[in-house]
């Protein structure tokens, strides 16, 4: 009994080790960050600012792709040369096309992009109260039928009445 128990410890020990050495396998390097705070802040509120061009839908702040960490190298090397936050991001935009910013700026190319979903909304709004005025429309009762189109109703239904009693 003991021995069974010695080879089940030690088959799970052998598990877990075997586990952690997977886990190790994919650790990655810590990214590079400055000796100053205030400098590695300033880095990051650019970096916020732009959107990483392998991602598209996340900022170079927050992506672990190769080409965000290069970015954010080229970020802080241009910060530490003196140059603005504005001055980096026209950098950017110029180097990249507006499509780098993460958040565009209100122009005439991208006033779209930002008037877009509500006038989509506004149509969308429009259309369905058209559709709902329309339904309680077709919802009310018909009129009345006059005498003679009663009668041509009767008629049609007695015809129905014998052509439906004539099939076996």
């Amino acid at each position: 009994m003991a021995e069974i128990m010695r080879i089940a410890l030690g088959t799970g020990l052998g598990l877990v080790m075997l586990a952690a050495a997977g886990l190790a396998a994919h650790a990655k390097d810590a990214l590079p960050m400055s000796a100053d705070p205030a400098l590695e802040a300033r880095v990051m509120a650019v970096a916020e600012e732009l959107r990483c061009l392998v991602c598209q839908n996340e900022t170079i702040a927050a992506s672990q792709a190769d080409l965000a960490v290069d970015l954010r190298k080229q970020i802080r090397i241009k910060l530490q040369q003196g140059q603005s936050e504005v001055q980096i991001l026209d950098f950017m935009v110029a180097r990249y096309g507006e499509f780098v910013r993460y958040r565009p700026a209100l122009n005439a190319g991208t006033v779209l992009l930002w008037v877009g979903p509500f006038a989509l909304l506004a149509v969308a709004g429009v259309v369905l109260m058209m559709n709902i005025r329309q339904r309680r429309r077709l919802g009310a009762a018909p009129p009345p039928l006059n005498e003679a189109e009663r009668q041509r109703l009767n008629a049609l239904l007695g015809e129905a009445d014998t052509a439906g009693a004539s099939r076996p």
